[in-house]
């Protein structure tokens, strides 16, 4: 790995000189500009690694440096030291192009940690780091699709995936906003780090603020012992807020502090400790409605709407439906052990492009699946798809909130949004009528399937996927 070259501009000699000592004992080589001409004209005739630069500037502002290098040299990360308590100004350099910011007084570890992961975006490092920073749009999991609005949103993700700005995934439920989040993760600096997704809407409000912060032992009736939250579980990585909508007003400041102060103060303790983590969230509902009910504070929306990243409905997408069937087809194949993966006819193509999918990816997740139990073949047909039923499964954006109150609800699947009541439903009531059967005929399946009209095969299928002992 080569010796990066960081250009650091700033007019206050002090401040210069602590960052100078604090890269050179990293290892790292510095030069220093003190305005912003200095700073383009060092830019044009040396290369760099990483850029460096006070927000105040005697002939302009460090976003006229992040603005410069994003037209010139935007593969250069760079990133922008703030007053303490500009928030306005630390977002709008990281939606001008900033890799991240650091608030004076600076702190030594937080600038360690910054220009450390800045410098792995460099093509003129290791091939271990270019390997983690890439970007490279195969990287990581796979968003399926060749249509237009799929490599639109696989070429933001390699772009995003350079930046350490707070990312909001919105879209429709069943889109699969997780997994473009993991995308983003895998694709960028972070890779290595653990990714952790908390679906905000599962955490009982009592609970909220121990789960993301932690507590210590003693800190409250039945904490026998010290607790990291999830903010420390993330550390150095990325932690995705899953339907952000949900967390109550008295939790959204508590958060809104600790992604402005990039520091936790678990229940119990005295002392606030830094976190380094990048932040995702997504929720399929109207935040910027919410914001205007008062439901949502504008305050928590605006630090986490730096970047806004729509995902397309499956509607929006229909050519890219065939490779999404045949993927989650061998999935369902490996997940239950059949010999090979079914295959759909063409009508049976023909049909699902027709169907609109109002609960997107998912819903044709489901779709599929009970195709698999109720074809007599190992091809699925137009009439196995049984859509007219399907069609009624609403998707879970109209589905009523889940009661924060009350237990936590499961974590959905990777890739998913939430939950289908109706389909849980549905398999609860199947479970009972195939264990009721097999009662009846003393687990003798042939006779059970008979007893409910379906094929030995299919039988065998539910039972397994049903996890019926």
């Amino acid at each position: 790995m080569s010796t990066p070259n960081v250009l650091i501009v700033d007019d206050e000699a002090d401040i210069r000189r602590l960052v100078e000592i604090t890269l050179g004992r990293m290892g790292m080589n510095t030069s220093a500009a003190g305005c912003v001409q200095d700073a383009r004209e060092m830019l044009a005739e040396a290369t760099f690694d990483v850029c460096l630069t006070d927000m105040q500037l005697p002939d302009g502002t460090g976003l006229d440096i992040v603005r410069h290098i994003q037209d010139t040299l935007p593969s250069l990360p760079v990133a922008v030291i703030t007053a303490y308590g500009n928030q306005t100004l630390a977002v709008e350099s990281l939606k001008a192009g900033a890799f991240d910011f650091v608030s004076k007084p600076i702190d030594i570890d937080t600038l360690r940690k910054l220009v450390e992961t800045a410098a792995q975006l460099s093509p003129g490092q290791s091939t271990e780091a270019s390997r983690l920073a890439g970007p490279s749009p195969t990287a990581g999991p796979q968003l399926l699709g060749e249509t237009e609005p799929m490599q639109h949103l696989r070429n933001t993700i390699a772009k995003l995936a350079r930046s350490q700005a707070p990312v909001y995934v919105h879209g429709e439920s069943g889109t699969g906003k997780e997994l473009v989040a993991r995308s983003i993760h895998a694709q960028g600096p972070r890779a290595a780090a653990p990714f952790v997704p908390v679906n905000c809407g599962a955490i009982p409000s009592e609970l909220m603020e121990s789960e993301f912060f932690g507590h210590k032992k003693g800190a409250f009736t039945g904490a026998t012992q010290d607790k990291i939250g999830l903010f420390q579980s993330a550390e150095g990585g990325t932690l995705f807020l899953d339907e952000v909508a949900d967390l109550p007003l008295a939790m959204q400041v508590k958060l809104l502090r600790a992604i402005q102060e990039r520091a936790v103060r678990a229940v119990g303790d005295d002392v606030e400790r830094a976190v380094n983590v990048r932040i995702i969230s997504a929720t399929h509902k109207p935040l910027e409605t919410l914001v205007s009910t008062g439901e949502f504070r504008q305050d928590l929306f605006y630090r986490l709407n730096v970047i806004k990243v729509q995902v397309p409905p499956l509607r929006e997408r229909r050519r890219d439906l065939p490779v999404l069937a045949r993927h989650a087809l061998q999935q369902i194949a490996h997940r239950h052990g059949l010999d090979a993966a079914p295959e759909l006819t063409n009508s049976a193509i023909d049909l699902l492009q027709q169907h609109p999918f109002a609960g997107n990816v998912r819903e044709l997740e489901n779709v599929l699946e009970r195709a698999v139990t109720l074809a007599e073949s190992a091809q699925i047909d137009a009439d196995d798809l049984h859509l007219d039923q399907a069609a009624t499964l609403k998707p879970a954006a109209a589905q009523p909130a889940p009661d924060q109150s009350g237990p936590a609800a499961p974590q959905p699947a990777a890739g998913g949004d939430g939950g289908d009541n109706l389909h849980e439903q549905i398999e609860n009531l199947e479970r009972q009528r195939i264990t009721e059967a097999l009662q009846q005929t003393r687990y003798n399946k042939t006779k059970a399937a008979e007893l409910l009209g379906m094929s030995f095969r299919q039988l065998r299928y539910r039972i397994k996927k049903l996890g019926i002992d």
